[in-house]
Parts: structure tokens; C-alpha cells; sequence
């Protein structure tokens, strides 16, 4: 904490969790152990993220393309997060820090579904820092899913589609809730963004890291 400028922090920071599969493959394991030893990174970063001081932090937890995994994967995937559900809820409670979701929540199975609403209620009222958790998400998709809900309200006449502009249009993006990203960060080498924030970080500051999710501190 010592070598933080508390006085410079990004106010939104989004991670790009990748390489949990890699790193499982790097140790001889199966990639369902990857995911679960990132899921311990998780945890460690929303703590660090908690006590830097930061405002939002948005997690790209599963992707929209994500379900075309194999099905044990997903499956792994799915009780992973259940898992950190039930585990970390009160943490986050006793932390303030308040959990909501971006992302088609409706793909996700039942049992997770409940989960997740129920903790999202539970700490509703906090406000010492928001965790996102992009859920079934996609960039692209978002974007679309405004585009239609604003092309219904022109066809209902409930808005004038010459007063849609950047702002108004941002309004309509559930990503947009907690402000734009300030810093994205990836993980695992890759140099891409992969669907994700594609509004919110528009003028975001990029840092890619070689460190697998797993590694990461």
C-alpha cells in the first residue's frame, strides 16, 4: 500500500480474467482447477481493490460466447460462482461493497440465478465500492440490446429519436451505471479486448499483462 499514490487511482477499473485454462495446463492439471485457483485471484482482488480505495470494479466473468465451452467446463464455471456467491457474501457486506451484474443473467441456470439476486439484494444499499460481475456478457450485444430498447420507445413515441446522442444512448448501457472504465486490464498476454466494455471503455488506459489470471496480484 506504501508504494501506491493513493491521490492518482482510477475511479473504474475492468479486468479481462484470462488464462486460468493455460496456467492449469502449465501445472499438468485439468482446466476446471485453473478456474478454481482463479477464483482465489478474484477474491484477492476484490479485496485489494476494497482497501485501495477504488469506486467500481467490473470483472469479466463470463463471456456470451463462453457457453459454446464444453459442457463440463461451463458446468465448473457455473458452481465456481455459486461458490464465491455463497462464500463471499458476507465479506461483502462487511466490506460495504455492493454486487450487481451486466450480461443476458437470464442464460444463467436457475439455481445460480436465485443465488446471485439474492446476494445483489442483500447488499443493494452499499455503497463503499461497487463489484460488477459481467455475466453471459457481451460488448456487442449490449450495444444492440440498447439500440432495441431505444427503437421501441421511438416506435411507441415515447422518445424523439433526434434527442438520442452519445449520452443518452450511454444512459441505456447497464455498463454506463457506474461511469466509464478509467483502466481495463488484461491478462495472459493477449492483446485484445474481446467484446467486453466496448462503450464504457472507449477512452479507457489499456495495460496487458503477461501474468496469467491465476498469478495475478
Amino acid at each position: 500500500m506504501s508504494l501506491v499514490d493513493l491521490r492518482a487511482l482510477p475511479r473504474h477499473v475492468a479486468i479481462i480474467m484470462d488464462g486460468n485454462g493455460r496456467w492449469a495446463q502449465r501445472q499438468g492439471f485439468l482446466r476446471t482447477l485453473g478456474h478454481r485457483e482463479g477464483s482465489e485471484s478474484v477474491r484477492r482482488i476484490v479485496r485489494a481493490s476494497r482497501r485501495l480505495g477504488l469506486d467500481a470494479l467490473t470483472l469479466y466473468a463470463f463471456s456470451e460466447q463462453n457457453w459454446e465451452r464444453p459442457q463440463l467446463e461451463v458446468d465448473a464455471l457455473m458452481h465456481l460462482l455459486e461458490d464465491f456467491l455463497v462464500s463471499e457474501r458476507d465479506e461483502l457486506i462487511a466490506r460495504g461493497i455492493r454486487l450487481r451484474t451486466i450480461g443476458r443473467r437470464h442464460r444463467l441456470p436457475a439455481r445460480v440465478r436465485g443465488v446471485l439476486e439474492a446476494v445483489m439484494r442483500d447488499t443493494e444499499h452499499l455503497d463503499r465500492m461497487t463489484l460488477t460481475l459481467a455475466l453471459s456478457y457481451g460488448g456487442q450485444e449490449e450495444i444492440a440490446d440498447a439500440a432495441r430498447e431505444i427503437a421501441r420507445q421511438a416506435a411507441a413515441g415515447a422518445l424523439d429519436p433526434e434527442r438520442v446522442d452519445v449520452r443518452s444512448f450511454g444512459n441505456v448501457l447497464p455498463s454506463m451505471e457506474v461511469g466509464p472504465v478509467d483502466l481495463l486490464v488484461r491478462t495472459s498476454g493477449e492483446l485484445r479486448i474481446s467484446n467486453f466494455l466496448l462503450w464504457a471503455t472507449a477512452y479507457a488506459e489499456l495495460h496487458f499483462t503477461d501474468r496469467l489470471w491465476p498469478e495475478f496480484t
